[in-house]
């Protein structure tokens, strides 16, 4: 292969030179492209042909169906390690040894309290807002609680940062949950693990004890680690590009949680549920939902099925589909909207036009009949969503920072008005 690409501009050529990534991508080094020609840029609305970074994080390939982090497995990783083991991976690079590992674990309890006057915020919403609005605000919040810069050229400084927004992350996220259904806010058991207390602060109810279930405590484990990071997705280039301003992890964390609020992003295991909720209200005929998703002319999009990244399958569904099964199994659930689901991942695995189409089951149809199937309600969907994107967007935010990329500042192709004179109000 030529180490450089050749571009042509008006009989003019130039050369840039090519990068190629540690799994054989090739990438066009246009940062010199403006300054060259003298001031042509590119234009890739979306950014679907640009890259905005090197990345050491995770590698996804949607053609072949891989994901990995710091290249291992998602397969493996879903299997062997739990979610802090993977967080931990994400974010310094390697898989904690023992020590390291009980080390990070007592760190994060150590910093699991939120001050009081957090409540007082979280007090003055109405309970008709939305989990994910509280939840960005909570978190952007905490910058008033810890009001001094992190010094990335400090480890300890940015060790202590990124140990506790994970320790107060989970108490924010079961407080959203707890403001919305009337519920006195609970913290944390220090006797627990990190899922397993986010299953106790959401779900206890004040005159019962909590008894822990540990399929759920698995499958929801499985669920956070799959979410864990996506390479530069929405929600993740918004943390990365807000942070190159130098504006602090929380804060950065709290932009990402609003980019991944929208219904094209996190809202995605949502539009599941509403979608198996319209179909039911509509007499739950899953055939002839298959039939009018397979219409061009009818406007009906059959949610939670294909993905924009992976053309072939999503390696995220084929683990979470097992954890599903054993969620309903287990729970033994009588809900007409999981039966609808589980008719429509039948029939979309045996249809032809599907597979012929890889439109298969994706992590957002299966996330979302989970987190139904365990009591979560669907406005809290993104939340959780959220809490497994945690790591992932701490660890975007530290490789940024620590390379001192250069502020974000895209360019544009203006196509307004041009140049014109301006007018008195009295000749308009």
């Amino acid at each position: 292969m030529a180490d450089k690409a050749t571009l042509e501009i008006n009989g003019d050529k130039y050369e840039f030179p090519l990068k190629v990534g540690s799994e054989n991508e090739v990438a066009i080094d246009i940062k010199t492209l403006r300054n060259a020609t003298g001031g042509v840029i590119t234009i890739d609305p979306g950014y679907k042909n640009t890259g905005s970074c090197e990345s050491a994080i995770t590698f996804l390939d949607g053609e072949k169906g891989i994901l990995r982090y710091r290249g291992y497995s998602i397969e493996e990783l879903a299997e062997k390690a739990d979610f802090l083991e993977v967080a931990y991976l994400l974010i310094f690079g390697e898989l904690p040894t023992q020590e390291q590992l009980n080390k990070f674990e007592a760190d994060i309890k150590d910093k699991s309290v939120v001050d009081d006057d957090i409540k007082k915020i979280l007090d003055a919403f109405p309970k008709a807002a939305h989990p994910m609005g509280v939840l960005s605000s909570l978190t952007s919040a905490l910058t008033a609680f810890y009001p001094s810069s992190v010094d990335v050229n400090s480890e300890e400084a940015m060790y202590n940062a990124i140990v506790r927004i994970l320790a107060k992350f989970p108490i924010l996220v079961a407080w959203t949950m707890r403001k919305k259904h009337g519920l006195p806010l609970e913290y944390g058991d220090d006797n627990l693990g990190y899922v397993e207390n986010v299953l106790k602060m959401m779900f206890k109810k004040p005159n019962s004890e909590y008894e822990q279930n540990p399929i759920l405590v698995n499958a929801l484990d499985k669920l956070l680690i799959l979410h864990a990071d996506h390479e530069q997705n929405c929600s993740t280039s918004t943390v990365r590009i807000a942070g190159s301003s130098h504006a602090g992890l929380f804060v950065s964390l709290a932009s990402g949680i609003s980019a991944l609020w929208g219904p094209l992003h996190g809202g995605a295991n949502q539009a599941v549920l509403e979608m198996l909720e319209a179909i039911r209200e509509d007499g739950g005929d899953t055939k002839k939902y298959m039939a009018k998703a397979k219409d061009k002319n009818d406007p009906f999009r059959l949610m939670g099925f294909g993905h924009r990244v992976y053309k072939n399958f999503d390696p995220r569904a084929k683990i979470i589909k097992v954890a599903a099964d054993e969620v309903l199994g287990d729970l033994g659930v009588e809900d007409p909207i999981l039966d609808i689901a589980k008719g429509l991942e039948k029939e979309a695995l045996e249809d032809q036009y599907f597979v012929d189409r890889k439109l298969y089951p994706n992590v957002d149809f299966y996330s979302g009949i989970i987190y139904r199937a365990m009591g979560i309600p669907v406005e809290m969907f993104t939340v959780m969503f959220a809490l497994g994107r945690l790591p992932g967007w701490i660890a975007q935010w530290r490789e940024m920072r620590l390379r001192n990329e250069p502020i974000g500042r895209p360019r544009q192709l203006y196509v307004g008005e041009t140049h014109r004179d301006f007018k008195t109000i009295d000749k308009r």
